[in-house]
């Protein structure tokens, strides 16, 4: 294939990696060339009491502990170069920024694997549809370190718009055959970390309760990459605009409602007190959709609730790459390809461009994302076009299909996932 000629060192960790899945006393979960198999009936089940592990880095200062930020805000290009262009925030260790972002593949179900770990210490995190009513997160680590981030999970299609717009080193457990292809074949081939015999403690197994889970280290990465002869050098992130002063207008936006099956459903409940949302997810399946019962998710790394300055939910489109009675794969198009199609909110968009619901100070407002380039974040604007302001601060995205239903609610909004047939 066109891949291993194009990266030997691909096809090399690749062989390693399953040479050394045969070789171990425990099975592996894992294969790159995996076939996707349907997702097993949910049950209810509690989440486990947090662990009393405490962060690996200094935490970034939050928002709400900005008495001199510049009334001008940060971004969306001349960051300083001690300001993470994710966040908007100074960093305590300006050298953290001389490396590239990593996205980190995080799995959302089981319900007994919750709460996952490291979550709460990411600049950014994704949240999207992968196939039978689950979700997955690509949470993406700059600004400061985890030195436990998972359970990390297999890669899909989605995750090809992430890594490019972050230019990013890419960490993940497998692939369907053929999302691994289109990964091997993507300018981040070299930057993808699979586990191997040499990828710990980068990367490394951990089994509380004999889970086995596979977990990432981001302090640990930077030297195992050097082994690898990766590029991990500071990458342009310019794009985002960050202002600590909410924009005039909005809708009341205390509560976010996103639901995205009879079992993945979420809260966000804007906390005054922090001027932050906190995340409420599923208990337990709901599949006819009138009884959600909710559980605040925290950070079995950290202790601390999750939490952002900024929710963003995303309307993109997504089509069907694969689709039989128990099997689904998506593609979502986040770039021209899409061409002309109609948004979640009834107006035409672009590839490259759709409706945005930003959600910050307890305000909901109406705005359109923008992938400008392949290789540039993610940026909102206005509807004058203008760069509109992130809070300071971690940012998650919810994303959702653009036939997908966005209703008000008294006190937000609330968005049901959907996807045209």
């Amino acid at each position: 294939m066109e891949w291993r000629k194009k990266y030997p060192l691909v096809g090399l960790l690749l062989l390693v990696f399953l040479l050394s899945s045969c070789a171990r006393a425990t099975p592996s979960v894992f294969s790159p060339t995996a076939t996707l198999v349907p997702v097993a009936t949910l049950t209810p089940s509690p989440l486990p009491p947090t662990a009393t592990l405490a962060p690996s880095s200094t935490p970034e200062p939050t928002a709400t502990s900005l008495p001199d930020y510049p009334l001008e805000g940060y971004g969306p290009s001349g960051f300083p170069a001690d300001v993470n262009p994710l966040t908007g925030l100074r960093v305590a260790d300006p050298n953290l920024l001389n490396r590239r972002p990593v996205v980190i593949k995080v799995e959302n179900l089981p319900r007994e694997h919750r709460p996952q770990y490291g979550l709460s210490l990411a600049d950014l995190v994704y949240e999207y549809y992968t196939e039978q009513g689950t979700t997955r997160f690509a949470a993406i680590f700059y600004g400061q370190d985890a030195e436990k981030v998972g359970p990390i999970r297999s890669g899909r299609f989605f995750d090809v718009n992430v890594v490019q717009m972050y230019r990013a080193v890419f960490i993940f457990g497998s692939a369907y055959s053929a999302v691994f292809e289109r990964f091997a074949n993507s300018d981040f081939a070299p930057r993808m970390v699979l586990e191997n015999p040499q990828s710990c403690p980068a990367l490394c197994r951990f089994e509380p309760q004999g889970r086995n889970f596979l977990m990432a280290n981001t302090r640990e990465l930077g030297a195992y990459l050097k082994t690898r002869n990766v590029d991990n050098s500071r990458q342009p992130l310019e794009g985002m605009y960050f202002n600590l002063q909410a924009p005039a207008g909005g809708e009341t936006g205390e509560q976010v409602y996103v639901r995205y099956s009879g079992a993945i459903y979420n809260r966000w409940d804007y906390d005054p007190a922090t001027g932050r949302y906190l995340r409420f997810v599923d208990a337990k399946d709901d599949v006819n959709r009138n009884n959600p019962q909710y559980v605040q998710l925290t950070d079995a790394l950290t202790s601390q609730p999750i939490a952002a300055d900024t929710v963003v939910t995303l309307c993109v489109p997504h089509e069907y790459f694969f689709k039989s009675t128990e099997i689904e794969v998506l593609d979502m198009k986040m770039d021209a390809s899409a061409g002309s199609y109609r948004g979640c909110d009834g107006q035409i968009y672009s590839g490259g461009t759709g409706a945005a619901y930003v959600a910050r100070d307890g305000k909901i407002y109406k705005a359109q994302w923008s992938r400008p380039k392949q290789d540039a974040p993610l940026t909102l604007l206005d509807e004058q076009g203008k760069p509109f302001p992130f809070k300071p601060g971690q940012t998650w995205f919810e994303v959702i299909g653009a036939s997908s239903k966005v209703e008000k609610t008294d006190n937000g909004y609330r968005f049901t996932f959907a996807i045209a047939p």
